[in-house]
């Protein structure tokens, strides 16, 4: 048979409420460590009274009794897991694994038994229901009646506020049945009640939550904040842990109790009590009790008179009462030298402390995060300023935590502290949507390229994406107000290799029909160079000799394949930070011949650049040359036109239509040879002998009438 065995997804009910945590039984006893809360019950396997198996809400439940009266129950079993479960009690605890159904008649009328801390109403001899006298806040009695108050629990969805039990009389003389019960209740209840005096009192200590200033008493069991305003008694069974942390400025010290349940007030819930205290105000200390029962009581750890620090007086006298260990930062150590971090949480400043098991920020709102509760870490770049950057950490329960405006500086630190704690790093880049990967932000070493300039590099490539994009968009948006169609028509008029004959040959047309266009040429111009700029922008030309690599590049190529077979499966960021360690190692020797064939490609680029540059000279030469020739063709047919407009207007009224669609001829229409010159001469001629009989025609029509 197995020495152990383990259950997830076990919950245990604590005050009302289910808490899931994980169950581990072994030869020395039951263990089971809260999820949320990580306390861990501990039961020793000499302490076990009795075990016994029902069925409830949840599948099916371990009720475990002790010898001093203590009761715990775990829910969340299945039902084949009995005969395991019954067979290891068997052989490791001596005991006998009772199953014991509850009674569901419906019954309201039975007998009360009290076993422990346990009170059961029974119908015969099977439980309807029990009740944990701890949590029992108040019991008050009434004629026949006896009423129990519990405490609220923040975490269960429906609480229990009350029970009231109905006693009947009895004949027996001396003996009142209701005072007896609330008797029994009240022994084993929780109720905090302030007897006799207090252990020793600090007067006026700095609270920061709850805030003001607070007489705080020790009792034996309970501690009592004693303010202006408000009082609270804090049960020591609720104090989690302690923390004793140093302030940044070296002048002050944070004490911090955690509390679970919290202590209330309207509805307000402080799960931490954070104490301030100043490293030099000093304390004499005289405990109300004589020096047998100090040494009884604390078996050493506190003196009847003692004096010290404020701060280290009250640390050392909740260490002794609550008998709890305290926290202190480990080996962190950030940029300043101090043992936190100054950060923002929720749009408020504070410092966070990154302990041996998890991480505590002070003050507002205090927030404590267990290593083994978190799912991974991030780090993030603010969206504000490039100088700090976001820590981020998700808990398993798919809660997120973000500690905003941490200095630049801070990152190495708290970097190798996340790595050297095994933490899962996963890192989502810039929160503006940039992807990232992790390497290229979490590089820490100082010799290593700097991640933080290469991130703006990028953010600034972007940058200018997004206002070329921009000004092309709003180029568009102008656009959008004019017709399309009229448009097009612009910019075929503006571009035309004669525009000036077409808007010539329009000048029998009205004014407003002649201003039109005009205006439509002006935005034209305004808007078509812009539309144009990111196109002179592009481009390289292809035909250009490529750079020469550097001797580490030359290098790289050729070891890649090799670096890649020695270490099956890794990265490209792993490879280049291999490829770097072994260029580093290399030798001298080995080194020169590299450099050798990198300034044998750095000749041969250079001697390609010559030749290059050579050729794109002798290019541009036959190109001015060909845009001279161009231009003076232009000029000529331009000139043909402004004679044939003119011919034009001295015709008669049926004429101007074929002359002007003579005179205007497209570019495509006007050939690059020397004979143009003379075709264009002899249709001139046809033209004007054609345009003379026709006006002789006209006279003699003229002269009939």
């Amino acid at each position: 048979m197995a020495d152990t065995l383990e259950f997830n997804e076990i919950y245990q009910e604590v005050k009302g409420s289910m808490n899931d945590g994980r169950l581990r039984l072994s030869r020395q006893g039951v263990i089971f460590k809260n999820s949320k809360t990580g306390k861990v019950d501990n039961i020793q396997a000499s302490e076990l009274a009795e075990g016994v198996w029902r069925r409830v809400a949840l599948g099916h439940g371990l009720k475990l009794l002790t010898k001093n009266g203590h009761v715990y129950k775990y829910d969340g079993f299945r039902e084949s897991e009995f005969d395991k479960l019954s067979d290891f009690f068997k052989a490791h605890y001596c005991l006998e694994l009772a199953e014991k159904d509850l009674c569901v008649k419906g019954w309201n009328w039975g007998t009360v038994r009290f076993g422990g801390q346990l009170l059961s109403f029974d119908i015969g001899e099977q439980p309807v229901f029990e009740i944990p006298l701890s949590n029992v806040s108040q019991c008050t009695t009434g004629k026949n009646e006896v009423t129990l108050e519990f405490h609220q629990n923040d975490d269960a969805e429906v609480s229990l506020m009350e029970v009231r039990f109905y006693v009947p009389p009895t004949q027996e003389d001396g003996v009142d049945p209701v005072e007896a019960f609330a008797q029994n209740v009240l022994s084993k209840a929780d109720v905090i009640q302030a007897t006799g005096d207090a252990i020793c009192i600090f007067r006026e200590l700095q609270c920061l939550t709850p805030r003001g200033r607070y007489d705080i008493r020790i009792y034996p069991t309970f501690l009592h904040l004693h303010g202006k305003t408000f009082d609270y008694k804090i049960p020591y069974t609720t104090v989690l842990r302690l923390f004793l942390l140093p302030h940044k400025d070296q002048r002050q010290m944070f004490f911090v109790i955690s509390l679970d349940p919290p202590i209330k007030q309207g509805q307000t819930r402080y799960h931490f009590l954070i104490l301030l205290f100043s490293k030099d105000e000093d304390i004499s200390l005289t405990l109300n009790m004589n020096e047998e029962e100090v040494e009884k009581r604390f078996e050493g750890r506190l003196t009847k008179n003692m004096s010290g620090s404020l701060y280290e007086m009250v640390s050392r006298v909740m260490k002794a009462l609550v008998n709890r260990k305290i926290t202190v930062p480990g080996n962190f150590q950030g940029h300043s030298g101090a043992q936190c971090i100054t950060c923002s949480y929720k749009a408020s400043s504070g410092l966070l402390y990154p302990l041996e098991r998890g991480f505590i920020y002070v003050h507002k709102p205090p927030v404590h995060i267990r290593f083994d509760e978190i799912s991974f870490v991030n780090f993030a770049r603010g969206t504000t300023t490039t100088r700090s950057f976001d820590f981020e950490i998700e808990t398993k329960q798919g809660t997120q935590y973000t500690f905003s405006s941490i200095e630049r500086e801070e990152y190495g630190k708290l970097f190798d502290f996340v790595n050297a704690k095994k933490l899962n790093i996963k890192n989502r880049g810039l929160k503006e949507g940039m992807k990232q990967s992790y390497d290229e932000y979490a590089d820490s070493d100082e010799d290593q390229h700097d991640a933080y300039l290469e991130r703006m590099k990028e953010e600034g490539k972007i940058r200018e994406e997004n206002a070329n994009d921009s000004s092309d968009g709003s180029g568009e948006e102008t656009d959008s107000s004019f017709n399309p169609g009229e448009e097009d028509d612009d910019v075929a008029e503006e571009f035309d290799s004669n525009a000036s004959a077409s808007s010539s040959s329009g000048d029998g047309d009205s004014d407003r029909e002649d201003k039109k266009p005009a205006k439509k040429a002006k935005i034209v111009k305004d808007r078509k160079p812009r539309k144009k700029q990111p196109e002179s922008k592009k481009g390289k030309d292809p035909n250009a000799p490529k750079r020469p690599m550097s001797a580490y590049m030359l290098w790289l190529n050729a070891s890649r394949e090799k670096i890649k077979s020695d270490h099956p499966g890794i990265s490209i960021t792993d490879l280049s930070k291999k490829a770097g360690e072994l260029w580093k190692a290399m030798s001298k020797e080995k080194k020169e011949e590299w450099d050798r064939k990198a300034e044998d490609a750095r000749r041969d680029y250079e001697k390609a650049m010559k030749e290059y540059s050579v050729g794109s000279k002798a290019d541009s030469h036959r190109g001015e040359r060909s845009k001279k020739k161009k231009k003076k063709q232009e000029k000529q047919v331009k000139g043909k036109g402004d004679k044939k407009g003119a011919t034009s207007k001295s015709s008669s009224s049926k004429s101007p239509a074929k002359g002007m669609s003579d005179s205007f001829k497209s570019k495509e229409f006007v050939s690059s040879d020397e004979s143009s010159s003379a075709e264009s001469k002899k249709e001139d001629s046809e033209d004007e002998g054609a345009a003379s009989p026709a006006a002789s025609s006209e006279d003699s029509a003229s002269g009939s009438d």
